[in-house]
C-alpha cells in the first residue's frame, strides 16, 4: 500500500508542479479567461503525464511489483482453499 500511495503523491507532485509553471507562463503571455484555464489545465495534464512516464518509472515498476505480489499471494490462498473444499 506504501508503494501506491508513494506513487499517488509524486504523479500529484508532477502535475502540481507543471500546473504551476504553465499557470505562470499563461498569465505573462495570455490574459486570465476561462478558457484559457482549461487549456492551462489541459496542456499540465498531458505534459506531467508525459514526464512521469520517464521520471516515475522506478516507483511505477515498484508498484506493478506490489500488486503482482498480492494478486500471487490471493491466489494461493484461492488454490488452497480450492484443495481443502476437495478433501472434505
Amino acid at each position: 500500500m506504501k508503494a501506491f500511495w508513494t506513487y499517488t503523491l509524486a504523479r500529484l507532485a508532477v502535475f502540481g508542479v507543471c500546473f504551476v509553471i504553465v499557470w505562470g507562463l499563461a498569465q505573462i503571455w495570455l490574459d486570465s479567461t476561462t478558457i484559457v484555464n482549461i487549456w492551462v489545465l489541459l496542456i499540465a495534464l498531458v505534459l506531467s503525464s508525459v514526464i512521469s512516464v520517464f521520471l516515475l518509472g522506478g516507483l511505477r515498476n515498484r508498484l506493478a511489483m506490489n500488486v503482482h505480489d498480492r494478486a500471487a499471494r490471493m491466489s494461493a490462498r484461492i488454490e488452497e482453499s480450492r484443495r481443502a473444499e476437495d478433501i472434505d
